[in-house]
């Protein structure tokens, strides 16, 4: 299991709909991060990680934000009353905004001046109709290259699978309140269909890879506006850094036996942990190309704050996580550590030394 938001909402798989009472501008619930709060398995490990500040993400490249600075920001969104404010605030992180959400402040912004007194939720549903329009063409693109693949299946497997997604488009179309479309349940559901051989077996992780193409609201500027057009203002603001939340993420994913140990941990944004999901990282590569570069960028940081004494103890993580995303993308991502000044013998009796100081340190009733 990796590590997965807290949602807003709770999530009962595995039927296509739930009894949910939403407002017009609720269409879209897909499971995404909506909030900063963790939960998983043991990752204390990489507590140590969880401090550091201003790190990119090795998988989008763009930094990141602490648990503790978010808290800050957040603090000072819940006294703003206007878009103008809200965006005033913001315009000091646009730095650590991913993709889509640098987008949609770029159009908060502009609202914001032609319409300083007016609120985020104004701006969004405005945008309303058209957005969900285009997002559900989105959909349907991705259902078709879903039934595409089905071809290759049995007869009797691939009118399962079509049962599916016809169903998927019916939600999708009648756009009812207590009928919703979710991305993770439709996923799910494909495990219901049972593959006759191997290639069968294949052919159905085909699909369901396919079908993570799905828009969310961290992927799609339609899907943004459809989720979030009926929060509160504070709501919408707050989205906006809080899919770059630094958290830890399990190279390996511990329920494919990732260890909870800091040579398998990687600091990565919520969005890119709750994207990737379980996906096996050699494939996630395979969406996101640019991946290898941005793990280098991102170790190199991690090795420059070694330097500076931030984090004493851990002068071997760079070998053990190196290993770990070699084994992990059979061999996409090499680190390059030809510039680290501490050899892997010399960096294990650097580790060993500063646990020796650490644990006199306990004896003696030192604090360190």
């Amino acid at each position: 299991m990796r590590i997965r938001p807290i949602s807003v909402y709770k999530y009962n798989p595995p039927a296509y709909t739930v009894g949910l009472t939403v407002p017009r501008y609720g269409y879209l619930q897909s499971a995404e991060v909506d909030t900063v709060t963790f939960q998983g398995n043991n990752t204390s490990a990489g507590n140590v990680l969880k401090k550091l500040r201003n790190v990119i993400c090795p998988y989008t490249g763009v930094k990141m934000i602490s648990g503790a600075e978010i808290r800050g920001i957040e603090k000072r969104i819940d006294k703003s009353t206007n878009i103008k404010t809200g965006v005033g605030i913001l315009s000091g992180y646009t730095g650590y905004m991913q993709k889509v959400e640098k987008q949609m402040f770029e159009i908060f912004k502009k609202y914001s001046e032609i319409n300083p007194g007016g609120k985020f939720q104004d701006c969004l549903k405005k945008m309303y109709d058209d957005a969900l329009a285009k997002l559900k063409i989105e959909e349907f693109l991705v259902l078709d290259n879903v039934d595409k693949i089905s071809l290759e299946l049995s007869p009797k497997a691939a009118l399962a699978v079509r049962s599916k997604t016809t169903r998927c488009r019916q939600v999708i179309l009648a756009n009812r309140a207590e009928d919703t479309f979710k991305r993770k349940t439709f996923i799910t559901s494909l495990d219901e269909i049972t593959p006759s051989n191997p290639d069968e077996a294949k052919i159905l992780e085909r699909m369901k890879d396919q079908a993570l193409y799905l828009p969310t609201s961290g992927t799609s500027e339609n899907a943004f506006v459809v989720k979030y057009a009926g929060r509160s203002e504070q709501e919408i603001a707050k989205r906006l850094l809080r899919a770059s939340v630094a958290t830890i993420e399990h190279v390996r994913p511990d329920s494919k036996g990732g260890g909870n140990t800091l040579g398998n941990f990687m600091l990565v944004s919520a969005q890119a942990n709750s994207n990737r999901a379980n996906m096996p990282l050699e494939k996630y590569i395979g969406r996101y190309p640019d991946i290898p570069k941005y793990c280098q960028q991102y170790i190199n940081q991690i090795i420059n704050l070694i330097y500076k004494g931030k984090l004493g103890g851990c002068e071997t993580y760079p070998y053990k996580i190196k290993k770990t995303l070699v084994q992990e993308t059979n061999g996409q991502v090499v680190l390059n550590l030809s510039k680290y000044r501490y050899t892997e013998r010399q960096a294990e009796k650097m580790v060993k030394q500063y646990h020796l100081r650490a644990g006199k340190n306990i004896i003696a009733g030192n604090r360190y």
